[in-house]
């Protein structure tokens, strides 16, 4: 965003003067989110889904309140009326509930919570509340959220949530069309918000002992293939392929490479049809090699790696023969257990080269207890 546009998102943020009142959830705000676990909101809109984990230690009325109207439903149904292309979406404004008061949308919902502290930066995925210019206590329902770095925006306005997933939806919502007022021409609606405690974030705490009792399906367009894991050898990789399959990183990919004799491979990101989304993104990471004394014989499974010891990321290999080249090498991090004919079938496809000439999806590779 340009200097220019960035002031304009100031000026957009326009409301009526009403009386302020103010919220009973004051002192003892944060002492109730202390004992409670983290909570996020599930955003449900006419253009998808997206998540904000919602953080109460900066700034808990603002908080307390978003938490009470999501829960009355006071969210459903309204719109997000003014957006910034790649730079910013407003919405929460009960007025926009109503078609035919356009004229008012972003005047609405305001005057409610008394001044909280002003973030120290405003980055992006940051959701903050609306403030009528030179009124501190005048946020209220509405909420903006920017798309890049705002760094203009800084110490101006209460933060109090984050966006964790979806952010290509507020992506799509700011590209929408808008009138000379940046106001959007056709309805965006948020349809319900959900409260929920923040899942934990599955396969970061268990012991290796503890993730040898799982084992991962990968359901194929060949059939599914069942492997299990070597937690003892090489756990830290283990846990990582856990984390991506269970956050969906391999859903939709291909079996990019079959070298007959040799391996079948997948896990390639540019093998999906649809991009990672950014909490997706963001588990994707170089791996330390855990390289160990696995024979790479047909059936197991290793990490694929580029020149650098260190440059497994979700790429991944199950050998198809004897392979001695490959030993102490590679991190071999576990094996076939069954649907050895699945993998016969896909190192059976026709192919140019070493790349199939009919695609061969991994569809889902899902993590079970064995």
């Amino acid at each position: 965003m340009t200097v220019t546009t960035i002031s304009y998102v100031a000026r957009l943020f326009r409301a009526a003067a009403t009386v302020i009142v103010f919220v009973a959830v004051l002192a003892v705000a944060t002492t109730l989110f202390a004992q409670t676990p983290p909570k996020e909101a599930v955003v449900e809109t006419t253009a998808g889904t997206f998540v904000i984990e919602l953080t109460p230690q900066a700034a808990p009325n603002q908080v307390a309140y978003f938490i009470k109207l999501a829960s009355e439903g006071a969210y459903d149904g309204t719109t997000f009326h003014t957006v910034i292309r790649n730079g910013m979406v407003q919405g929460g404004d009960p007025l926009t509930k109503d078609p035919a008061k356009r004229a008012q949308y972003g005047t609405g919902g305001l005057n409610v919570i008394k001044a909280e502290p002003r973030a120290p930066k405003l980055t992006r995925g940051s959701v903050a509340a609306v403030l009528i210019p030179q009124r501190p206590d005048s946020a209220g329902s509405q909420f903006f959220i920017v798309l890049a770095d705002q760094p203009s925006l800084d110490n101006q306005y209460t933060v109090f949530g984050q966006v964790s997933d979806g952010f290509e939806v507020l992506q799509k919502i700011s590209e929408a069309p808008v009138d000379d007022k940046r106001m959007v021409t056709e309805r965006i609606e948020i349809t319900h918000v959900t409260i929920r405690d923040t899942p934990a974030e599955p396969f970061v705490t268990e012991t290796p002992a503890e993730l040898g009792t799982y084992r991962g399906v990968l359901d194929t367009s060949a059939g599914p293939i069942t492997i299990e894991f070597f937690t003892d050898k090489a756990p830290q990789t283990v846990r990582q392929f856990m984390r991506l399959a269970a956050a969906g990183v391999y859903n939709g990919m291909a079996f990019h490479r079959v070298a007959p004799g040799f391996v079948i491979q997948t896990g390639a990101l540019n093998t999906r049809p649809v991009a990672l989304t950014q909490k997706q993104q963001a588990l994707v990471h170089n791996l330390a090699p855990e390289f160990n004394d696995t024979r790479h014989v047909k059936g197991i499974v290793s990490m694929a790696r580029g020149d650098a010891p260190d440059s497994a990321t979700t790429s991944f290999f199950i050998v198809v023969g004897t392979s001695t080249a490959l030993d102490g090498v590679y991190t071999a991090f576990g094996r076939v257990v069954d649907g050895m004919a699945a993998v016969d079938a896909i190192e059976a496809t026709p192919r140019n080269g070493e790349t199939p000439t009919t695609r061969i999806d991994l569809k889902t590779v899902r993590i079970e207890k064995k």
